[in-house]
């Protein structure tokens, strides 16, 4: 009697999307998942990086979601906490219990803390809420004269509207052309290296769709009637001020996911790099994989799970003609990286300007955005304020992380690690937040293709979306699958539907391409 084959699925990146399809996969069929991932570790730019006994998060992850199905399976994998956190019992900003779970974090490494954000503008040597907020504060900060005309400005935009074709117009459209200049024109050119007429307005879309002075408005009234809900599906993604944080930051999630599929009999292969896509009759049939070592390997599949960028994903494919109009899209479609330096400093010299107590006049922040035009420095993250168990000497140490936003290649990129922390520090003291003598450690974490963009040939994507699709057992998934700058929770969708599909047998692939478009993301 001949045995029946088993089925396996390949999944191209152990990120979000890739983790999520194979646990998925091997919760809900008897298909085999490995997962191939070219990077040492998991979890993608969801990672945690170790440092010396303290945490680096690699962009900052909140995690939250309108989605009950994804904000459910984060649940599953790590439950809420059940105690008050030892941040939330000394600052006595302790949360609403929502867990059933009895989860205390002092006690238990596999926990979600509940966590409350605040990230605030620093411009002109003052902070700013952000968003943007109507308070007393703000209009003080501005002065008279911003304040009139940012008033003027927006009444402008209301009556004569853009046509809205890219990001500039986008921005002047909700806030007026003033607020525009201020808080959007010059981040925007330090995250892309574009100014914002040159980015399309889909980025506006996908990322602040919500977000306007009628969004703030409303939020101040929630604010009225407060409610702690990780869910939030009533206030814009920019507006949501509580969210969720893996105890040792968002890899320890990922690190426990792809843990659990290995033991459900999965396979996670670190170091592992698809170089050829192999395609027969309509369908992906096997995979060549390049090892560490240099070796090669083939790996056949009925299932292809691809999380790699389309740039690379396109001309990887073999046995099948890519026409040259979909080469050329895909090849064009551009991405920004960016580069963490890590430090550890025992003071800083910021005021401490919220209500929040906090230990050693430590900032409350978990980001603050840097509109300063003298520095390169884009956001800073401390450490500290996303999770107490991510900094060693959490009570008397400040671990802050400085993100440059760069192109793999460019003088950024390749300054050496001495230069990048020599840097991030002179900034920190050019804008009156440290004194050299605070530096404790340092550390830099460069990450490529971190953040799809939307120029380049960005605009003919449907090229590209439509070609791969009509190979039949091919599914995009992720940020970067997609090319589409998903949040976490987006990507996991796209995991969750692909396999949805299988096991219902839709080969229409339109609903893991509207992931991100529903009306449940837009404001209400």
């Amino acid at each position: 009697m001949v045995q029946k084959r088993e089925k396996i699925a390949v999944i191209i990146g152990a990120g979000p999307a890739g983790l999520t399809a194979a646990y998925e996969l091997l919760q809900r069929t008897d298909i085999k998942p490995i997962l191939l991932e070219a990077d040492d570790c998991v979890g993608g730019i969801s990672r945690t990086v170790l440092y010396n006994g303290n945490r680096m998060d690699i962009g900052g992850h909140r995690f939250f979601s309108k989605n009950d199905r994804v904000v459910e399976w984060w649940n599953t994998i790590m439950p809420m906490q059940g105690a008050p956190s030892r941040d939330e019992i000394l600052i006595g900003e302790v949360m609403r219990d929502l867990s059933t779970a009895g989860a205390d974090p002092e006690h238990n490494d596999r926990v979600m803390l509940r966590r409350r954000r605040v990230s605030r503008i620093f411009f002109n040597r003052r902070f700013f809420d952000y968003p943007i907020s109507l308070k007393f504060s703000t209009f003080r900060n501005l002065g008279l004269w911003r304040t009139v005309c940012a008033s003027f400005g927006y009444l402008l935009a209301r009556i004569v509207p853009r046509r809205e074709r890219t990001l500039e117009d986008f921005y002047i459209n909700r806030f007026g052309k003033t607020l525009y200049s201020l808080f959007f024109e010059t981040y925007t050119k330090k995250v892309w290296g574009k100014h914002p007429s040159e980015i399309g307005a889909d980025w506006g879309s996908q990322r602040v769709k919500g977000l306007s002075i009628t969004g703030i408005i409303k939020n101040a009234i929630r604010r009225l009637f407060p409610r702690v809900d990780t869910s939030q599906k009533g206030v814009e993604t920019s507006l949501i001020e509580n969210f969720l944080y893996p105890k040792y930051g968002p890899g320890q999630l990922w690190e426990i996911v792809a843990n659990e599929v290995s033991a459900a009999g999965g396979e996670v292969q670190l170091n592992s790099r698809v170089v050829h896509v192999n395609v027969e009759n309509g369908k992906a049939v096997s995979v060549d994989v390049v090892l560490s070592d240099g070796s090669q390997q083939r790996l056949h599949c009925d299932y292809l799970f691809s999380t790699m960028p389309l740039a690379q994903l396109v001309p990887s494919l073999q046995g099948i003609l890519v026409p040259d109009a979909v080469a050329d899209v895909a090849q064009g479609l551009p991405f920004r990286d960016f580069i963490t330096v890590g430090l550890l400093l025992d003071s800083v010299k910021i005021k401490n300007e919220t209500k929040l107590r906090t230990f050693a006049n430590r900032p409350p922040d978990t980001w603050i955005y840097i509109q300063e035009r003298d520095v390169k420095v884009g956001r800073i993250q401390i450490f500290n304020n996303w999770s107490p168990y991510m900094v060693a000497d959490y009570e008397n140490t400040l671990f802050v992380g400085l993100e440059y936003f760069c192109n793999e290649g460019d003088e950024l990129w390749q300054m050496s690690d001495e230069l990048l922390s020599f840097m991030a520090v002179d900034e920190l003291v050019k804008m009156d937040i440290i004194e050299h003598s605070a530096l404790l450690d340092s550390v830099c974490v460069r990450m490529k293709k971190a953040y799809p963009a939307y120029f380049g040939t960005y605009d003919r994507l449907s090229e590209v979306r439509c070609f791969i699709d009509s190979i039949d057992n091919i599914y995009c998934l992720g940020r970067n699958g997609q090319h589409r700058y998903n949040n976490m929770d987006h990507s996991m969708l796209t995991a969750m539907v692909a396999v949805d599909n299988i096991v219902n047998n839709v080969s229409d692939k339109s609903n893991i391409w509207s992931v991100n478009t529903e009306s449940d993301y837009h404001e209400e």
